[in-house]
């Protein structure tokens, strides 16, 4: 038999992996609630976010369902999707960390190198930010548009284009489905606040605050996707829109 390519798992799928193999064997009956995320992460001797990132993926497969406010409950066979995500799909904490690294950086070089029109650019994707928030609506588009103006002021593709898939990395069912307990209207005019601090320290020339602003934003971010399940309802808001 001809050898196999062998692909790298993420540290999550593995998890993943692991607690649907107990639950096909019956070790978390149909209807039980798994241990919590702090538990599993003691017991599997990893973090919390890698577990929290395995459980998002376990419910787009339909192997459990996280109810807010109590837990995370094992679901019937009937229940597990087709088809599980990629298993190369990044994880989105890990993701955000990744972004904090690169940006903190590309958002310093752009203090340094941005001209009017690159601010401007910046200042149309906030206000986009800002309309689409006040429509109730995601401000999706204005966030991509945010951080691609910032990286295009390095003008150097291989950033741009490592930016740009950070930032399409979210699209992704593993993140979306995070976001979709997570992330509201509320939340992204907290976040719209961030990323004028960010635009603000480049505009003023300032490299060390302009990374210090990313890193801020991208630490926030982090805590907001990392806050307890017990909290995740007072994040939610109806919205017309919650994913484009």
């Amino acid at each position: 038999m001809p050898l196999q390519t062998l692909e790298p798992r993420r540290l999550y799928r593995q998890i993943a992996d692991q607690l649907s193999a107990l639950i096909a064997q019956g070790e978390f009956a149909v209807g039980s609630r798994l241990p919590a995320e702090r538990d599993l992460a003691k017991q599997l001797g990893v973090s919390r976010p890698s577990v929290r990132e395995a459980l998002i993926a376990l419910e787009v497969e339909g192997w459990v369902e996280v109810r807010t406010g109590s837990g995370v409950y094992v679901q019937g066979r009937a229940q597990q999707a087709a088809a599980a995500p990629a298993s190369t799909e990044w994880g989105p904490l890990e993701l955000i960390r990744a972004r904090r690294v690169v940006e903190g950086e590309t958002a310093a070089i752009a203090a340094g190198t941005a001209r009017r029109k690159d601010i401007e650019a910046m200042t149309r994707a906030i206000e986009h930010m800002r309309e689409l928030a006040d429509r109730n609506v995601m401000p999706l588009e204005g966030d991509r548009a945010f951080h691609l103006a910032i990286v295009e002021c390095c003008g150097n593709v291989v950033l741009s284009e490592t930016v740009q898939g950070f930032w399409d990395s979210r699209r992704g069912p593993i993140f979306t489905r995070l976001g979709g307990y997570f992330e509201s209207v509320k939340s992204w005019r907290s976040a719209i606040a961030e990323h004028e601090a960010i635009r603000d320290a480049i505009a003023a020339h300032d490299a060390e605050g302009a990374r210090a602003a990313m890193h801020a934003h991208m630490d926030k971010s982090h805590q907001r996707f990392s806050a307890s399940w017990r909290r995740a309802n007072q994040f939610l808001q109806p919205t017309t829109e919650t994913r484009r």
